[in-house]
């Protein structure tokens, strides 16, 4: 298979355009255009026309004490009915999540199941646990759909929901039930994975001690396995359920209530308590899937994420529920019991838009480079992809072998912070170029600013990715502590002397406007005093044919300050035949894809990487093993954490 280059362009497919939301690039820009020219009038529209208020908002957004805004206050709403009761007059029969266990298990889930099903739970919470508006309760689930209950029963009643992803550890989880002052945990006993079952429970035992603001565990019994129950502090939904009532009246909330909180790991320090908040937040998460992923109203959509990220939150439960779809949660590990897995579910289910991250689907293409054959994936209109840019030779794998060269690939752009899509392709209108985010969504005011003069950036030259106006969706806050939010945020960038926000990325435009994300900022190689992002050297590596997956960090170096370490995993499955031979192949690609610069002084050929389960790679692990630094990074959260010491043995025999 050739590589693809990044300039060319594909354009969207002409039938698919037809019926899309946003038909053309006309389109698109009438709509920013709209947006610039009366902001709070284009967003006004929207909240009028997407949402279900109980009282109307009387202002559209207040900037009077900025970063701190508020959007449509004096409005009122509740998210759990804007995602459920006001689908039952028209879709009540209609699948609203179809749930797919590790063991292949199936449960279709209506829109008046879900109603049922959340209102007991909420009843549940306030019966039983004394749960009310405000209150904070911690998730702490595998992907089954009592975690989708527990979080819009929290919705229902007005608590605000913390998922801690359930690969995390105890010393993790408790860090985060005690920075959120958490009074409830909602957990499960364990779940199957691989068709194993493994567990949770005692994760949640050894994070609650008798100083820990949980006063109560409510326990889902999934696996049956055999945990420890603490009299007067833990009890089990499958019993205290039975008896609730199926329904709730849902909390009168202001638009600007916290919905719920959700932590990111800090490089150094506690982690942030990210804050989103009700009105702003649901209606992006709704536009986005309609504009987006262009999901219509008998369409079938899944997300690959867990519950316990930004991407499950928004792109698995609030966004598609939102908006009346359905929405697939799937239990497993999408290579178990082999590669075809995600394709025979796609062909079961007849999903029309699936989303997964770029990790996900080199590993697909290594493992299963021609599964996708062996199924129908006729139903697939949109791919989607998140988490990282996506390298041109996986672009090319996905759109041809999975997407039959018909379907758009929307390599999507946003943080845990923005809530939701920040920049784009749109499926039916904007012409793509593989690895490139493209442009910013319409009403996103998203700019690439030299972080020195503020200014915009030169058309090649990496700057700052920014928003520079605030947007319904973004972060309200860190938890707790508004210092760290301001100085997280919004201290890094001005421009006409206001501070913006700043994603922490860098970014550049091509020729025509659109912007490629070359990685974090802090993600820089300083050699001998040029600058280069870790992206940029990834992506070339990429580049050799027999390479799967690449990440590559920086370490000291006593001549260039620092030098480029690669650790490379390779598609064949044989080794490296000569080693010296293979370096000196990737280096001259590099030297031919960027210049003498970014030769790598270290190569590993490593048999993984350290990626937590939702596929993302821990570099700080990666930097630590170059510098020959003890690992003092909690490993739990990591697919194989035996990968850790493999490499660490490597590279410091």
């Amino acid at each position: 298979m050739s590589n693809v280059e990044a300039k060319q362009v594909f354009n969207p497919n002409k039938e698919f355009a037809k019926t899309a939301r946003i038909k053309n690039m006309c389109e698109y820009q009438a709509l920013q255009d709209e947006a610039m020219e009366d902001y709070e009038g284009f967003w006004g529209r929207y909240a009028k026309e997407k949402l279900d208020w109980i009282e109307p908002f009387t202002n559209v957004l207040d900037e009077s004490n900025a970063p701190f805004v508020k959007w449509f206050d004096g409005g009122k709403l509740n998210v759990s009915a804007q995602c459920i009761d006001r689908h039952l007059e028209s879709r009540k029969n209609k699948a609203a999540i179809i749930f797919e266990g590790d063991r292949g298990d199936v449960q279709t889930i209506t829109y008046l199941d879900l109603f049922k099903n959340v209102n007991k739970f909420a009843n549940l919470l306030k019966e039983d646990f004394e749960v009310k508006k405000g209150d904070r309760v911690v998730i702490y689930m595998p992907m089954i759909p009592e975690a989708a209950y527990a979080m819009l029963a929290c919705a229902r009643i007005g608590a605000i929901h913390s998922i801690v992803f359930g690969g995390f550890s105890a010393e993790a989880l408790k860090d985060r039930i005690e920075d959120a002052q958490a009074k409830v945990v909602i957990t499960a006993d364990g779940a199957f994975r691989k068709e194993k079952p493994y567990m949770l429970k005692p994760v949640v035992d050894a994070a609650i001690d008798d100083n820990s603001p949980v006063k109560k565990v409510l326990v889902v019994e999934r696996n049956n396995e055999e945990v420890t129950w603490t009299a007067g502090r833990d009890y089990s939904y499958n019993e205290l359920i039975k008896s609730k009532s199926s329904k709730c009246e849902a909390e009168v909330m202001d638009a600007e209530d916290p919905l719920f909180l959700l932590y990111t790991s800090g490089s150094t320090g506690k982690p942030k308590g990210v804050q989103h908040n009700s009105a702003g937040y649901i209606l992006w998460a709704q536009m986005t899937m309609e504009w987006v992923f262009d999901v219509k109203e008998n369409d079938t959509y899944w997300c690959t994420a867990d519950v316990g990220w930004i991407t499950g939150h928004t792109y698995i439960v609030y966004g598609p529920l939102a908006m009346g779809a359905t929405t697939v949660m799937f239990e497993g590990v999408i290579t178990h019991p082999d590669a075809g897995r995600p394709w025979k579910m796609v062909e079961e289910h007849k999903i029309n838009q699936f989303y997964t991250a770029p990790t996900a689907i080199r590993v697909l293409h290594k493992m299963g480079e021609h599964e996708p054959a062996k199924y129908d994936l006729s139903s697939l209109k949109v791919l989607g992809t998140v988490g990282e840019p996506i390298d041109p030779p996986a672009w090319k794998w996905y759109y041809e072998e999975v997407g039959g060269s018909k379907c758009a690939i929307v390599d999507t752009y946003w943080q845990t912070e923005t809530g939701g899509h920040v920049v784009s392709p749109l499926p039916g209108a904007t012409p793509i170029k593989p690895g490139c985010a493209t442009l910013p969504l319409p009403g996103i005011i998203a700019e690439i600013l030299d972080p020195a003069s503020g200014e915009v950036a030169e058309v090649g030259e990496t700057g700052y990715m920014c928003i520079t106006r605030p947007w319904p969706a973004q972060i309200r806050g860190v938890w707790g502590d508004e210092e760290r939010y301001v100085k997280s945020y919004y201290g890094d960038v001005k421009k006409d002397g206001k501070p913006v926000y700043f994603t922490g990325d860098g970014a550049r435009y091509d020729e025509d406007g659109y912007i490629t994300i070359t990685g974090r900022t802090d993600d820089v190689i300083n050699v001998s005093g040029h600058r280069m992002g870790t992206a940029e050297v990834e992506a070339a590596i990429k580049k050799h044919p027999n390479v799967a997956e690449v990440a590559v960090v920086g370490k000291p170096h006593e001549l260039k300050g620092e030098g480029i370490f690669a650790y490379i995993v390779l598609k064949s499955d044989d080794g490296v035949a000569d080693e010296v031979e293979e370096v000196k192949t990737i280096n001259k690609i590099i030297q031919r894809e960027i210049g003498n610069i970014a030769l790598c002084d270290d190569m590993v050929f490593a048999p993984g990487l350290p990626k937590t389960r939702s596929g993302k790679i821990m570099r700080r692990i990666l930097r630590s093993i170059a510098k020959g630094e003890a690992i003092t990074q909690d490993i739990s959260t990591l697919e194989d954490p035996s990968i850790v010491e493999k490499i660490n043995t490597m590279v410091n025999k």
